[in-house]
């Protein structure tokens, strides 16, 4: 077989060779030890919360090296491809602090960064494996493959073209070009050289020193369309972008025996692996992959759902490094970014996605913040998906941030708010629109009820401190027969008719119409003294 002709007869509208792109795209101007990753997602219009996984690590690589993070479509399968998605896919990531320095909308030396625009570059590798041997045409038909498949599922061997099961592996120059002039589709087929019965080891940067056996399948370089197969785009993609290390999820562990044959036969240099176990969900007493169509599996949910970026990407840290969680206990205020993220300590075993621990992490997370940030984030939110809760809450800056500061600061922050959507629920009851009377005095004579009221409602002064006005709280209390020590209650309370807990209940269900809310003293002030006991003669009305 004359190769070069082969090549030309397969391949004429190609007049580049390799090195025309290998000069095109040269080695990266990178600091020594930086490393280049990517992301490299099909545009299906869905991003899986797995996706964040390796992300959030290809980033970390990439960023705490001084090296490049880049965005690439792989839309070859025009099937599958969603117009826009990509941009979806951008906007959320962004969302959550994901900033690709290159993309589709980042443009930079090595694009495009849609496979569906290096066509041509594929095609100049295609034609150079035909010419050194590596690659040939198969004509075989759609028929004829399912035949083949048939025949190797009834003698249950391994399916694929290989073998005995080839065809066009061996057609002479006369015999390709027949089938060309006669207008025959073909695929066009790497010539591996691989034996099954050989093993060759390998080494992940999570799963360790791994034995696997060498492809021996003449896997499809090319469709029949002409575009490439992921295989084939994926190799060329990252060797010309220069990519270093490739992250990605362990269902790929099956194709590498066919990636380590491919970057040899065009030449390149393998960049280094890290394979991630899946996500799990457990379900009942078992575990199993989390899917689509799992809760928590889309990423625009959590945008929707208000959690905020800064928990979500702090609950995957969690699952990516086991040590995180003792380092943001000693580091409380310290940026995510200062955490030294390491490769070392992530689980090669998986981790387990639990929402009840992403709401933990969530309320720690927010507790964290300043009320002037709570407050940006929270509009920001609003705005967006609860457009009339956004106009309550901008009405009056000043009087938001007031109501966002309570239980902010100290040792022990509160630590009410999980998502951007509870605070309407949480908060809601400071402003008119949203007031209302959610929970009753129960176990109570309403008239010892309005004589407390009364009681404090005379006594109360919005300059009070904290401990003075509790002070009040308890002499009300205990002017009307309720204990103002707990301790003393317990001892002998059929000798009460209740303690000051219980004093305070009814003030809080008058004044913001819920058994359970932040500091009432607090919120007593922002209300001021006039609501404050507008609200309390209002309730009094419902007994």
């Amino acid at each position: 077989m004359d190769y070069n002709a082969l090549a030309e007869l397969l391949f004429p509208d190609v007049d580049k060779t390799p090195d025309y792109y290998e000069k095109l795209y040269p080695e990266r101007d990178l600091p020594e030890g930086a490393k280049v990753t990517r992301f490299a997602p099909s545009p299906t219009g869905f991003v899986h919360f797995g996706g964040l996984y390796p992300v959030l690590v290809s980033e970390r690589l990439a960023h705490q090296s001084g090296g490049v993070l880049y965005l690439r479509i792989e839309d070859t399968d025009s099937k599958r491809a969603v117009e826009g998605a990509e941009y979806d896919l951008i906007n959320v990531f962004n969302n959550f602090g994901i900033n690709f320095d290159e993309s589709v909308v980042k443009e930079g030396a090595y694009g495009p960064y849609r496979q569906s625009e290096r066509r041509e570059i594929y095609r100049t590798y295609a034609k150079d494996l035909v010419r050194q041997g590596k690659a040939y045409p198969c004509f075989c038909t759609e028929e004829e493959m399912k035949e083949l498949r048939e025949r190797q599922e009834a003698q249950k061997v391994t399916p694929g073209y290989y073998g005995e099961y080839v065809k066009c592996r061996n057609l002479s120059l006369e015999e390709v070009k027949e089938r060309l002039d006669k207008g025959l589709p073909y695929v066009l087929r790497l010539r591996s050289e691989g034996d099954p019965e050989r093993k060759i080891k390998f080494t992940d940067l999570i799963k360790g020193t791994i034995e696997v056996t060498e492809n021996h399948i003449d896997h499809i370089l090319l469709k029949s369309d002409g575009m490439p197969t992921y295989h084939l785009a994926h190799a060329v993609d990252d060797h010309l972008m220069r990519t270093t290390h490739v992250v990605r999820g362990e269902e790929w562990l099956s194709s590498l025996p066919y990636h380590i044959q491919l970057f040899n036969a065009l030449g390149f240099k393998l960049p280094k692996y890290l394979h991630l176990s899946q996500l799990m969900k457990k379900e009942g007493d078992s575990k199993k992959k989390l899917s689509k169509r799992d809760k928590g599996a889309g990423m625009s949910d959590y945008i929707s759902d208000g959690y905020p970026a800064e928990s979500v990407v702090e609950y995957v840290m969690t699952l990516l490094n086991s040590n995180f969680e003792d380092w943001r206990r000693a580091n409380p205020d310290a940026d995510i970014n200062d955490f030294p993220f390491s490769v070392k300590k992530i689980s090669p075993s998986g981790s387990l996605f639990d929402l009840v621990k992403l709401g933990d992490v969530s309320k720690n997370t927010v507790s964290r913040m300043t009320a002037e940030q709570v407050y940006d984030r929270l509009t920001k939110w609003a705005k967006e998906f609860d457009s009339d809760f956004y106009q309550v809450l901008s009405r009056d800056e000043a009087y938001t941030k007031a109501i966002l500061q309570i239980g902010r600061g100290g040792n022990k922050p509160r630590k009410d708010l999980e998502t951007w959507k509870d605070a309407k629920g949480y908060m809601g009851f400071f402003y008119p629109e949203y007031f209302s009377y959610q929970d009753m005095i129960e176990g109570f004579d309403k008239f010892d009820i309005i004589a407390c009221l009364d009681g404090f409602a005379a006594e109360y002064d919005e300059n009070d401190p904290q401990d003075v006005w509790f002070e009040k709280v308890k002499a009300v209390g205990e002017k009307n027969g309720f204990c103002p020590n707990i301790k003393e209650y317990k001892a002998n309370p059929d000798g009460w008719k209740g303690n000051v807990g219980d004093v305070s209940s009814f003030i809080r269900v008058a004044v913001t119409g819920k058994l359970n809310s932040p500091d009432l003293c607090a919120v007593m002030k922002i209300l001021g003294k006039e609501e404050t006991i507008n609200r309390i003669n209002k309730f009094k009305e419902t007994l």
